[in-house]
Protein backbone atom coordinates (compact mmCIF):
# COMPACT_ATOMS: atom_id res chain seq x y z
CA UNK A 1 0.00 0.00 0.00
CA UNK A 2 1.17 3.57 -0.69
CA UNK A 3 1.20 6.42 1.68
CA UNK A 4 -1.51 8.84 0.31
CA UNK A 5 -1.68 12.80 0.92
CA UNK A 6 -4.09 11.79 3.91
CA UNK A 7 -0.74 10.03 5.59
CA UNK A 8 0.92 13.30 5.92
CA UNK A 9 0.91 16.34 7.63
CA UNK A 10 0.68 19.16 5.42
CA UNK A 11 -0.11 21.88 8.02
CA UNK A 12 2.50 24.79 7.08
CA UNK A 13 4.17 23.24 4.42
CA UNK A 14 4.84 24.16 0.79
CA UNK A 15 3.37 21.11 -1.25
CA UNK A 16 4.31 20.37 -4.48
CA UNK A 17 1.56 18.84 -6.27
CA UNK A 18 2.10 17.32 -9.75
CA UNK A 19 -1.13 17.35 -11.55
CA UNK A 20 -2.67 16.39 -15.14
CA UNK A 21 -3.75 19.59 -16.73
CA UNK A 22 -2.77 17.85 -20.52
CA UNK A 23 -7.03 19.26 -21.31
CA UNK A 24 -7.68 20.26 -24.65
CA UNK A 25 -7.88 23.92 -25.96
CA UNK A 26 -9.51 24.93 -28.64
CA UNK A 27 -8.08 28.20 -31.59
CA UNK A 28 -8.56 30.42 -29.27
CA UNK A 29 -7.01 28.69 -26.01
CA UNK A 30 -10.34 27.91 -24.50
CA UNK A 31 -10.62 24.72 -22.35
CA UNK A 32 -12.74 22.45 -24.19
CA UNK A 33 -12.78 19.57 -21.68
CA UNK A 34 -12.32 20.38 -17.52
CA UNK A 35 -12.10 16.67 -16.70
CA UNK A 36 -8.48 16.47 -15.63
CA UNK A 37 -8.49 19.68 -13.82
CA UNK A 38 -11.59 18.86 -12.18
CA UNK A 39 -10.19 15.65 -11.49
CA UNK A 40 -7.54 17.49 -9.74
CA UNK A 41 -9.45 19.54 -7.12
CA UNK A 42 -10.41 17.49 -4.53
CA UNK A 43 -6.37 16.81 -3.72
CA UNK A 44 -6.21 21.08 -4.09
CA UNK A 45 -8.44 21.76 -2.01
CA UNK A 46 -7.72 19.03 0.97
CA UNK A 47 -4.25 20.16 1.04
CA UNK A 48 -5.55 23.55 1.44
CA UNK A 49 -8.19 23.33 3.89
CA UNK A 50 -4.99 21.41 5.76
CA UNK A 51 -2.90 24.75 6.02
CA UNK A 52 -0.73 24.15 3.40
CA UNK A 53 0.40 26.54 0.73
CA UNK A 54 0.14 24.65 -2.84
CA UNK A 55 2.50 24.72 -5.46
CA UNK A 56 0.95 23.32 -8.74
CA UNK A 57 2.62 21.54 -11.61
CA UNK A 58 1.75 19.79 -14.80
CA UNK A 59 2.88 19.69 -18.81
CA UNK A 60 0.32 20.36 -21.52
CA UNK A 61 1.08 18.79 -25.21
CA UNK A 62 4.18 18.72 -27.06
CA UNK A 63 6.29 21.70 -26.89
CA UNK A 64 9.57 19.57 -27.05
CA UNK A 65 11.62 21.64 -24.56
CA UNK A 66 10.55 25.08 -26.06
CA UNK A 67 8.44 28.13 -24.13
CA UNK A 68 5.91 27.98 -26.64
CA UNK A 69 3.13 30.39 -25.96
CA UNK A 70 0.21 27.72 -27.36
CA UNK A 71 1.22 24.89 -24.68
CA UNK A 72 1.45 27.83 -21.84
CA UNK A 73 -0.85 27.07 -18.54
CA UNK A 74 -2.17 30.11 -18.60
CA UNK A 75 -5.73 29.11 -19.46
CA UNK A 76 -5.52 26.72 -16.82
CA UNK A 77 -4.35 29.12 -14.42
CA UNK A 78 -7.58 31.31 -15.17
CA UNK A 79 -9.66 28.19 -14.42
CA UNK A 80 -8.19 27.00 -11.60
CA UNK A 81 -9.16 30.74 -10.07
CA UNK A 82 -12.63 30.58 -11.08
CA UNK A 83 -13.09 26.66 -9.32
CA UNK A 84 -11.05 27.37 -6.31
CA UNK A 85 -12.16 31.04 -5.75
CA UNK A 86 -9.14 32.46 -4.97
CA UNK A 87 -5.92 33.24 -7.10
CA UNK A 88 -3.63 31.33 -8.67
CA UNK A 89 -0.61 33.12 -9.01
CA UNK A 90 0.91 32.04 -12.17
CA UNK A 91 4.13 33.58 -14.33
CA UNK A 92 5.06 32.20 -17.98
CA UNK A 93 8.89 31.77 -17.34
CA UNK A 94 10.82 29.45 -20.39
CA UNK A 95 12.91 27.70 -17.41
CA UNK A 96 9.53 26.87 -15.38
CA UNK A 97 11.50 27.91 -12.19
CA UNK A 98 13.48 31.46 -11.87
CA UNK A 99 14.47 33.56 -9.34
CA UNK A 100 11.00 35.39 -9.22
CA UNK A 101 9.54 32.20 -9.30
CA UNK A 102 12.01 30.38 -6.70
CA UNK A 103 10.69 34.57 -3.95
CA UNK A 104 7.34 33.66 -5.14
CA UNK A 105 7.07 29.93 -3.78
CA UNK A 106 9.64 31.35 -0.25
CA UNK A 107 7.04 34.07 0.14
CA UNK A 108 3.70 31.69 -0.18
CA UNK A 109 1.35 31.73 2.60
CA UNK A 110 -1.00 28.72 3.55
CA UNK A 111 -4.35 28.44 1.71
CA UNK A 112 -2.52 30.51 -1.47
CA UNK A 113 -1.90 29.00 -4.56
CA UNK A 114 0.72 29.08 -7.48
CA UNK A 115 0.93 27.41 -11.29
CA UNK A 116 4.07 26.54 -12.42
CA UNK A 117 4.62 26.67 -16.22
CA UNK A 118 4.64 24.23 -18.68
CA UNK A 119 7.22 21.67 -17.08
CA UNK A 120 7.59 20.42 -21.22
CA UNK A 121 9.07 24.03 -21.89
CA UNK A 122 12.10 22.46 -20.37
CA UNK A 123 14.19 19.81 -22.33
CA UNK A 124 15.18 17.82 -19.73
CA UNK A 125 11.81 17.22 -17.90
CA UNK A 126 11.13 14.45 -20.21
CA UNK A 127 14.51 13.11 -19.71
CA UNK A 128 14.49 12.80 -15.92
CA UNK A 129 16.94 15.06 -15.51
CA UNK A 130 18.41 15.59 -12.07
CA UNK A 131 19.14 19.31 -11.94
CA UNK A 132 15.30 20.36 -13.40
CA UNK A 133 13.89 17.82 -10.74
CA UNK A 134 16.07 19.40 -7.64
CA UNK A 135 15.24 22.69 -8.64
CA UNK A 136 11.25 21.91 -8.56
CA UNK A 137 11.68 20.02 -5.36
CA UNK A 138 13.48 23.26 -4.17
CA UNK A 139 10.54 25.28 -4.18
CA UNK A 140 8.77 22.65 -1.61
CA UNK A 141 8.49 20.39 1.47
CA UNK A 142 6.35 17.69 0.17
CA UNK A 143 5.51 16.51 -2.80
CA UNK A 144 2.00 14.65 -4.35
CA UNK A 145 1.88 13.06 -7.13
CA UNK A 146 -1.69 13.57 -8.28
CA UNK A 147 -0.73 12.45 -12.31
CA UNK A 148 -1.83 8.94 -13.02
CA UNK A 149 -1.61 10.13 -16.63
CA UNK A 150 2.14 10.76 -16.77
CA UNK A 151 2.52 8.00 -14.33
CA UNK A 152 3.84 5.46 -16.45
CA UNK A 153 6.76 8.49 -17.19
CA UNK A 154 9.65 8.84 -15.29
CA UNK A 155 10.12 12.19 -16.00
CA UNK A 156 11.38 15.16 -13.81
CA UNK A 157 8.36 16.54 -12.19
CA UNK A 158 6.65 12.60 -12.02
CA UNK A 159 9.46 10.73 -10.23
CA UNK A 160 12.77 12.57 -10.52
CA UNK A 161 11.18 14.90 -7.42
CA UNK A 162 10.64 12.10 -5.33
CA UNK A 163 14.66 12.18 -4.73
CA UNK A 164 14.82 14.83 -2.56
CA UNK A 165 11.31 15.19 -1.09
CA UNK A 166 8.94 13.14 0.97
CA UNK A 167 6.45 11.89 -1.74
CA UNK A 168 2.99 10.74 -1.73
CA UNK A 169 0.11 9.83 -3.39
CA UNK A 170 -3.05 12.40 -4.59
CA UNK A 171 -6.85 11.57 -4.23
CA UNK A 172 -7.22 11.07 -8.38
CA UNK A 173 -3.42 8.89 -8.45
CA UNK A 174 -5.31 6.57 -5.48
CA UNK A 175 -8.71 5.95 -7.01
CA UNK A 176 -6.90 5.28 -10.22
CA UNK A 177 -4.67 2.63 -8.32
CA UNK A 178 -7.17 1.43 -6.47
CA UNK A 179 -9.76 0.45 -9.15
CA UNK A 180 -7.16 -0.84 -11.69
CA UNK A 181 -5.66 -2.87 -8.94
CA UNK A 182 -8.87 -4.33 -7.23
CA UNK A 183 -10.30 -5.40 -11.06
CA UNK A 184 -6.58 -7.50 -11.89
CA UNK A 185 -5.98 -8.14 -7.91
CA UNK A 186 -9.13 -9.00 -6.60
CA UNK A 187 -12.05 -8.67 -8.56
CA UNK A 188 -15.46 -9.34 -7.83
CA UNK A 189 -16.90 -12.59 -10.24
CA UNK A 190 -17.66 -12.93 -13.03
CA UNK A 191 -14.77 -10.83 -13.98
CA UNK A 192 -15.04 -9.52 -18.13
CA UNK A 193 -12.91 -7.99 -20.01
CA UNK A 194 -13.94 -6.20 -22.67
CA UNK A 195 -10.67 -4.96 -25.55
CA UNK A 196 -11.30 -2.45 -28.28
CA UNK A 197 -9.28 -0.48 -30.34
CA UNK A 198 -7.46 -1.02 -33.63
CA UNK A 199 -4.01 -2.55 -33.82
CA UNK A 200 -3.91 -6.07 -31.77
CA UNK A 201 -0.13 -5.44 -31.68
CA UNK A 202 -1.16 -2.36 -29.13
CA UNK A 203 -2.76 -4.36 -26.84
CA UNK A 204 -1.52 -7.86 -26.95
CA UNK A 205 0.34 -7.17 -23.45
CA UNK A 206 -3.21 -6.15 -22.12
CA UNK A 207 -4.63 -9.61 -23.72
CA UNK A 208 -2.13 -11.48 -22.44
CA UNK A 209 -2.15 -10.28 -18.72
CA UNK A 210 -6.00 -10.41 -18.91
CA UNK A 211 -6.33 -13.93 -19.60
CA UNK A 212 -4.55 -14.99 -16.81
CA UNK A 213 -7.28 -12.98 -14.99
CA UNK A 214 -10.66 -12.20 -16.16
CA UNK A 215 -13.40 -15.19 -16.84
CA UNK A 216 -14.89 -13.34 -20.30
CA UNK A 217 -12.67 -11.65 -22.36
CA UNK A 218 -14.57 -9.79 -25.45
CA UNK A 219 -13.02 -8.78 -28.62
CA UNK A 220 -14.24 -5.71 -30.52
CA UNK A 221 -13.36 -3.27 -32.60
CA UNK A 222 -10.78 -2.84 -35.46
CA UNK A 223 -8.79 -5.96 -33.48
CA UNK A 224 -11.88 -7.92 -34.17
CA UNK A 225 -11.21 -8.25 -37.80
CA UNK A 226 -7.22 -9.45 -37.18
CA UNK A 227 -9.14 -12.57 -34.73
CA UNK A 228 -11.75 -13.14 -37.76
CA UNK A 229 -9.12 -13.14 -40.26
CA UNK A 230 -7.40 -16.28 -37.79
CA UNK A 231 -10.66 -18.07 -37.54
CA UNK A 232 -10.16 -18.49 -41.47
CA UNK A 233 -13.09 -15.30 -42.28
CA UNK A 234 -13.40 -13.70 -45.38
CA UNK A 235 -13.19 -9.99 -43.66
CA UNK A 236 -13.20 -7.67 -46.64
CA UNK A 237 -11.44 -4.29 -46.67
CA UNK A 238 -11.51 -4.14 -42.82
CA UNK A 239 -9.06 -2.90 -40.88
CA UNK A 240 -6.21 -5.53 -40.87
CA UNK A 241 -3.25 -6.05 -38.68
CA UNK A 242 -1.28 -8.91 -40.77
CA UNK A 243 1.54 -9.36 -38.63
CA UNK A 244 -0.36 -10.28 -35.61
CA UNK A 245 -2.84 -12.81 -37.63
CA UNK A 246 -0.93 -15.36 -35.96
CA UNK A 247 -0.73 -13.47 -32.75
CA UNK A 248 -4.63 -13.71 -32.43
CA UNK A 249 -4.94 -17.19 -33.55
CA UNK A 250 -2.40 -18.35 -30.55
CA UNK A 251 -4.81 -16.17 -28.29
CA UNK A 252 -7.56 -17.66 -29.13
CA UNK A 253 -5.95 -21.10 -28.25
CA UNK A 254 -4.69 -19.98 -25.18
CA UNK A 255 -8.06 -18.93 -23.67
CA UNK A 256 -9.74 -22.36 -24.44
CA UNK A 257 -6.70 -23.81 -22.12
CA UNK A 258 -6.93 -21.62 -20.02
CA UNK A 259 -11.07 -22.08 -19.36
CA UNK A 260 -11.16 -18.43 -20.27
CA UNK A 261 -14.41 -17.45 -22.94
CA UNK A 262 -13.14 -15.30 -25.85
CA UNK A 263 -15.68 -13.62 -27.46
CA UNK A 264 -16.41 -12.06 -31.02
CA UNK A 265 -18.57 -10.58 -32.98
CA UNK A 266 -21.43 -12.44 -34.88
CA UNK A 267 -22.59 -10.12 -36.78
CA UNK A 268 -20.75 -6.84 -38.05
CA UNK A 269 -21.90 -3.70 -39.76
CA UNK A 270 -20.60 -3.40 -43.11
CA UNK A 271 -19.87 -0.36 -45.07
CA UNK A 272 -18.92 0.54 -48.78
CA UNK A 273 -16.17 3.21 -47.17
CA UNK A 274 -14.70 4.65 -44.29
CA UNK A 275 -17.40 7.95 -44.65
CA UNK A 276 -20.04 8.38 -41.77
CA UNK A 277 -22.73 8.25 -44.64
CA UNK A 278 -21.52 5.59 -46.93
CA UNK A 279 -23.88 2.64 -47.50
CA UNK A 280 -24.27 0.16 -44.74
CA UNK A 281 -25.79 -3.32 -43.71
CA UNK A 282 -25.57 -5.69 -41.18
CA UNK A 283 -23.69 -8.97 -42.20
CA UNK A 284 -22.39 -12.54 -40.46
CA UNK A 285 -18.69 -12.11 -39.08
CA UNK A 286 -17.96 -15.12 -41.84
CA UNK A 287 -20.23 -13.31 -44.21
CA UNK A 288 -18.43 -9.91 -45.04
CA UNK A 289 -18.13 -9.01 -48.73
CA UNK A 290 -14.95 -9.19 -50.08
CA UNK A 291 -15.15 -5.65 -50.99
CA UNK A 292 -16.76 -3.95 -48.03
CA UNK A 293 -15.64 -3.09 -44.71
CA UNK A 294 -16.63 -3.75 -40.72
CA UNK A 295 -16.85 -0.65 -38.96
CA UNK A 296 -19.33 -1.61 -35.89
CA UNK A 297 -20.55 -4.48 -34.61
CA UNK A 298 -23.93 -6.17 -35.27
CA UNK A 299 -27.42 -6.63 -33.18
CA UNK A 300 -26.40 -9.76 -32.39
CA UNK A 301 -23.29 -8.98 -31.28
CA UNK A 302 -24.34 -6.12 -29.17
CA UNK A 303 -27.17 -8.04 -27.14
CA UNK A 304 -24.23 -11.08 -27.01
CA UNK A 305 -21.76 -8.65 -25.79
CA UNK A 306 -24.44 -6.80 -23.43
CA UNK A 307 -25.59 -10.10 -21.60
CA UNK A 308 -21.95 -10.95 -20.26
CA UNK A 309 -21.49 -7.48 -19.44
CA UNK A 310 -24.70 -6.90 -17.50
CA UNK A 311 -24.36 -9.89 -15.91
CA UNK A 312 -20.64 -9.21 -14.53
CA UNK A 313 -19.54 -8.38 -11.28
CA UNK A 314 -16.54 -6.23 -12.68
CA UNK A 315 -16.23 -4.62 -15.54
CA UNK A 316 -13.16 -3.44 -17.74
CA UNK A 317 -13.44 -1.98 -20.84
CA UNK A 318 -10.28 -0.09 -22.77
CA UNK A 319 -11.20 0.48 -26.75
CA UNK A 320 -14.64 1.42 -28.71
CA UNK A 321 -16.64 -1.66 -30.58
CA UNK A 322 -16.57 0.54 -33.89
CA UNK A 323 -15.71 3.86 -35.32
CA UNK A 324 -18.15 5.76 -32.53
CA UNK A 325 -16.77 9.22 -33.64
CA UNK A 326 -19.17 8.78 -36.69
CA UNK A 327 -22.94 8.57 -35.00
CA UNK A 328 -23.52 5.79 -38.22
CA UNK A 329 -21.38 2.85 -36.57
CA UNK A 330 -21.28 4.53 -32.72
CA UNK A 331 -24.29 2.23 -32.32
CA UNK A 332 -22.11 -0.88 -30.88
CA UNK A 333 -20.00 1.42 -28.70
CA UNK A 334 -23.53 2.90 -26.82
CA UNK A 335 -24.77 -0.31 -26.28
CA UNK A 336 -21.92 -1.35 -24.61
CA UNK A 337 -21.54 2.11 -22.31
CA UNK A 338 -25.20 1.46 -21.65
CA UNK A 339 -24.92 -2.48 -20.58
CA UNK A 340 -21.89 -0.92 -18.32
CA UNK A 341 -24.25 1.51 -17.11
CA UNK A 342 -26.90 -1.15 -16.06
CA UNK A 343 -24.33 -3.53 -14.49
CA UNK A 344 -23.57 -0.71 -12.00
CA UNK A 345 -27.04 0.74 -11.11
CA UNK A 346 -28.94 -3.03 -11.27
CA UNK A 347 -26.28 -5.44 -9.88
CA UNK A 348 -23.92 -3.17 -8.02
CA UNK A 349 -21.51 -4.30 -9.91
CA UNK A 350 -17.84 -2.41 -10.69
CA UNK A 351 -17.26 -0.60 -14.07
CA UNK A 352 -14.24 0.62 -15.10
CA UNK A 353 -13.24 2.52 -18.06
CA UNK A 354 -9.71 2.18 -18.75
CA UNK A 355 -9.42 5.72 -20.50
CA UNK A 356 -8.21 7.02 -23.89
CA UNK A 357 -11.46 6.08 -26.69
CA UNK A 358 -13.87 4.63 -24.46
CA UNK A 359 -13.13 7.60 -21.82
CA UNK A 360 -14.04 9.49 -25.07
CA UNK A 361 -16.95 7.46 -26.03
CA UNK A 362 -18.56 7.81 -22.56
CA UNK A 363 -18.20 11.47 -22.43
CA UNK A 364 -19.80 11.63 -25.57
CA UNK A 365 -23.16 9.83 -24.67
CA UNK A 366 -23.29 11.50 -21.53
CA UNK A 367 -22.75 8.32 -19.19
CA UNK A 368 -19.36 8.65 -17.53
CA UNK A 369 -20.69 9.48 -14.49
CA UNK A 370 -22.80 6.38 -14.02
CA UNK A 371 -19.26 4.45 -14.50
CA UNK A 372 -17.84 3.25 -11.05
CA UNK A 373 -14.75 4.48 -12.68
CA UNK A 374 -13.65 6.82 -15.85
CA UNK A 375 -9.85 6.47 -15.93
CA UNK A 376 -7.91 9.83 -16.73
CA UNK A 377 -4.71 7.94 -17.84
CA UNK A 378 -4.73 6.05 -21.71
CA UNK A 379 -1.55 5.10 -21.81
CA UNK A 380 -0.61 5.28 -17.77
CA UNK A 381 -3.80 2.72 -17.59
CA UNK A 382 -3.13 0.37 -20.61
CA UNK A 383 0.40 -0.08 -18.65
CA UNK A 384 -1.00 -0.66 -15.87
CA UNK A 385 -3.58 -3.50 -17.13
CA UNK A 386 -0.47 -4.74 -18.67
CA UNK A 387 1.20 -5.52 -15.49
CA UNK A 388 3.94 -2.89 -15.35
CA UNK A 389 4.37 -0.84 -12.34
CA UNK A 390 4.19 2.58 -13.32
CA UNK A 391 7.61 5.26 -12.49
CA UNK A 392 4.83 7.86 -10.77
CA UNK A 393 3.55 4.99 -8.75
CA UNK A 394 7.15 3.66 -7.43
CA UNK A 395 8.32 6.82 -6.45
CA UNK A 396 5.77 7.04 -3.68
CA UNK A 397 6.27 6.10 0.57
CA UNK A 398 5.02 2.58 1.47
CA UNK A 399 2.17 3.32 4.41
Amino acid sequence: MKKTVRDIDVKGKKVLVRCDFNVPLDAERNITDDTRIVGALPTILYVLEHGAAVILTSHLGRPKGEARPEFSLAPIAADLTEKLGRNVWFKSVPSVVDDEVKAKATALQPGEVMLLENTRYVAGETKNDRAFAENLASLADIFVNDAFGSAHRAHSSTAGVAEYLPTVMGFLMEKEVKYLGDALTDPKRPFVAVIGGAKVADKILVIENLLEKADTLIIGGGMAYTFLKAKGYEIGTSLLDVDSVGLAGGLMKKASEKGVELLLPVDVVVGDEFKDDTPHADYGADAIPADRMGLDIGPNTRELFAERIRGAGTVLWNGPMGVFEMNAFAVGTRVVAEAMVSATEESDAITIIGGGDSAAAVEKFGLADRMSHVSTGGGASLEFIEGKELPGVAVCENK
